[in-house]
């Protein structure tokens, strides 16, 4: 199984990268900005309303680095067999990152309008009081 080292520079160096960073970052301080202000009970409105509309916008873009990100990794992935472990080996057990990483991009499809949907329902709920009656399934 080939381990994780400094090679990966060639991803860290996309513009992916910088971008999923960037919206993680501002996203983190948000929340985080929320959930201190919410403990102290002092939760000035602009820190709620930058909770529940940032995402509006950081959510795609940072879901668009994240697969940008992995789609550039694929190349060097598979030429490298990098976390991937072939057969034979003492635990008879063949794995390969190359897919697995094809299988989480193509889980982003039912995945991300689920949460984004979630964020707006949210969103809805504490920033207009609106009650939101989930249908059982």
């Amino acid at each position: 199984m080939r381990q994780f080292n400094d090679s990966e520079h060639n991803i860290q160096n996309e513009e992916s990268v910088i971008l999923f960073l960037v919206v993680w970052t501002v996203t983190e301080i948000t929340r985080y900005s929320f959930y201190t202000f919410n403990l102290l009970n002092h939760l000035p409105y602009f820190i709620k309303w930058a909770r529940y509309n940032f995402f509006i916008i950081l959510y795609p873009a940072g879901v668009a680095g994240e697969l940008l990100t992995i789609y550039a990794a694929l190349p060097y992935v598979k030429k490298t067999g990098m976390f991937s472990l072939r057969l034979p080996n003492k635990y008879n057990v063949s794995f390969d990152y190359y897919y697995f990483l094809i299988i989480v991009m193509f889980s982003y499809v039912p995945l991300f309008p689920q949460l984004y949907f979630h964020m707006l329902r949210q969103r809805r709920r504490v920033l207009h009081g609106e009650v939101i009656v989930e249908k059982d399934d």
